[in-house]
């Protein structure tokens, strides 16, 4: 029976380009999720989007002398292009300035504030010395007074996991000037966490798959809940509804809120697109589905504390939570079955950042390099369960010594040489017991692989495919085709034949890793249709006449099964060409140079 599994990625953030430390964090690990439950006959839901709201992107209008929506449509472009061009398979990547996700925003508000889960409270506001502006909790830095953590946040020490407010920190500084913020009265509305601390540590303690690091540190987060604003002194955000909020333009809804209703107002846009306007209750009002959230270390208490205590709060209330299907009449929103966090990717020895040119932006790493050849480093030696460094030169030589070496040339020498000798696939003969083991150990791969990606380890079960594809090069160094044919064609086609069962198999495997490189490899084998695509935009026009585009794609009409290969004999099979680039070593000098001039401008 089909499982429904939501993947909601983290939102990036639409002040900017995205970088290769952004995309191993949210973004390659969840496509390879998707990618593999879609092959599985799961019914799979990914959604997320631009988050567009608050003061970095005003900070960023104000810099360029523009709008804040003009920022936003900006990098919505870019990044949506990025995430294309990187193959992330989305049924919908959306933003956050749609009159749909403010419906959505603003119904999860009021009905919190109904319930009394939102509270008014006066409290001090962060405010820039130099603009005026709020200053985000996360824009100021400074020492945590509990562990002595001297880049703590305004809202949480990621040394420690404790939760801060800005006036907690020593010597607290703007991220954006350098300068001490001003704080001044103001009054805001407060999500009561503490009101749901009971619940979220019983739930918590039993989510015994979780990746340690992501429940230990929401149980710690647990231990001095506190009530969180969700409102700030901005006129770039989510309107409060509320009548005496109606004209007013100083106070809105606060980024971090509204981004993670995202994933449900996403869903239901997607399901409105789709021409089901109810669509989305499969995902979210059904106990039987599964919710997997990915995203980087630095959210993980949004995904594991704030938005089930918000989930809670909201059960099956409001607008969007009532309905008359008698199958989820009542029914609460689900929450999260798994929250699959990264650690952090550096780059040569230092941490990302834009400011300083210590950065690759996907659209530049992609201008010059294969997406399939980001994706299998990003995986095989990404921040799943640590934090890793990116270099130039491990790159190279991942390239080159593994996937080129490895996988690329186990696909080059097999369909070369079948293509030539026999233009199809070839009649086997009796089949040795090293035929038959090659065969089994790959086929066994479905089921051992797939097990790794079920459940989130990814750089296992890369490494599991590429220990796979090793074993058949050793077989064909064993069998020699390439010399047998010369005495025994009807032998040496017997070993082509499993070659190319073992390549179709694994190629299979590769799949959600390598979409790109294993949807051409389908090609060559003489296959139709598409196991790995295509992705495409499409503009969607909302009741207020308003425009925005969204990247989907048509993933129903794949033709590829997470099964082993079935491969007919006398397919005919399409000219090869090679699935990879090997990469000159002088790549490495060049982009450190390229890096460094960045550093000096």
């Amino acid at each position: 029976m089909p499982e429904h599994i939501l993947v909601a990625v983290a939102w990036p953030y639409a002040n900017g380009p995205r970088h290769i430390g952004h995309v191993a964090g949210f973004g390659v690990p969840a496509d390879i999720f998707a990618r593999y439950h879609r092959l599985r006959g799961n019914r799979v839901l990914m959604v997320s989007g631009t988050d567009e709201h608050g003061t970095p992107i005003t900070l960023v209008a104000d810099k360029e002398g523009t709008t804040p929506q003009a920022i936003a449509d900006r990098y919505n472009k870019i990044i949506g292009d990025d995430l294309y061009n990187l193959g992330l398979s989305y049924d919908i990547f959306t933003r956050t300035t749609t009159s749909n996700h403010y419906a959505v925003t603003q119904d999860i508000f009021r009905t919190l504030y109904e319930r009394g889960y939102i509270v008014r409270r006066e409290t001090l506001g962060a405010f820039s010395a130099t603009t005026g502006r709020t200053l985000p909790d996360r824009y100021i830095e400074g020492t945590c007074p509990l562990c002595g953590y001297d880049e703590a946040r305004g809202d949480q020490c990621d040394q420690c996991g404790s939760q801060l407010d800005p006036t907690d920190l020593i010597n607290p500084r703007s991220k954006v000037d350098g300068q001490p913020p001003i704080f001044k009265p103001t009054e805001h509305f407060f999500l009561d966490l503490p009101a749901f601390a009971e619940q979220l540590h019983r739930w918590i303690e039993q989510q015994g798959h979780w990746r340690p690091n992501v429940r230990n540190f929401s149980l710690n987060f647990l231990k001095d809940l506190k009530p969180r604003a969700i409102t700030r002194d901005l006129e770039w955000g989510v309107p409060i509804p509320l009548p005496e909020y109606a004209n007013r333009d100083d106070k809105k809804i606060y980024v971090w809120f509204d981004a993670v209703i995202g994933y449900l107002s996403a869903s239901i846009e997607w399901a409105h697109n789709s021409g089901q306007p109810d669509a989305w209750r499969e995902w979210w009002q059904n106990p039987g589905a599964r919710h997997f959230y990915f995203m980087g270390k630095d959210n993980i208490v949004f995904h594991t504390v704030i938005w089930p205590a918000m989930l809670l709060g909201y059960g099956a209330g409001g607008h969007y939570g009532a309905t008359s299907d008698e199958r989820f009449a009542g029914v609460p929103l689900q929450l999260p079955y798994n929250v699959v966090s990264s650690e952090f990717l550096t780059m040569e020895g230092k941490k990302f950042s834009s400011s300083r040119g210590i950065v690759i932006y996907v659209n530049d790493f992609l201008s010059r390099y294969d997406a399939d050849a980001l994706r299998y480093f990003l995986t095989i030696a990404g921040p799943e369960n640590q934090d890793t460094d990116f270099t130039w030169a491990e790159f190279v030589r991942r390239n080159n010594d593994e996937l080129v070496a490895t996988w690329g040339n186990l696909v080059n020498r097999t369909l070369t040489n079948v293509y030539k000798n026999f233009g199809s696939v070839p009649q086997p003969g009796h089949l040795t017991v090293a035929d038959e083991q090659v065969l089994a150990e790959v086929t066994d791969g479905i089921e051992t692989v797939g097990n790794l990606l079920a459940t989130a380890r990814f750089k296992a079960a890369l490494s599991e495919a590429m220990r796979l594809a090793a074993q058949v090069n050793i077989y064909l160094s064993e069998q020699e085709p390439w010399k047998v044919i010369k005495s025994d064609r009807d032998r040496a086609a017997t070993i082509w034949y499993v070659a190319l069962r073992c390549v179709d198999t694994l190629k299979i495997i590769f799949t959600p890793f390598l979409p790109f490189s294993s949807q051409r490899l389908h090609e060559y084998l003489g296959y139709d249709g598409y196991i790995a695509g295509p992705l495409y935009f499409r503009d969607i026009t909302e009741a207020d006449g308003r425009t925005h585009r969204v990247l989907t794609g048509d993933y129903e009409q794949w033709v590829g099964r997470w099964e082993a290969s079935a491969l007919p004999v006398g397919q005919v099979l399409r000219q090869p060409q090679p699935l990879f680039k090997k990469l000159d070593e002088s790549v490495v000098e060049e982009e450190l140079a390229r890096m460094q001039s960045r550093a000096l401008r």
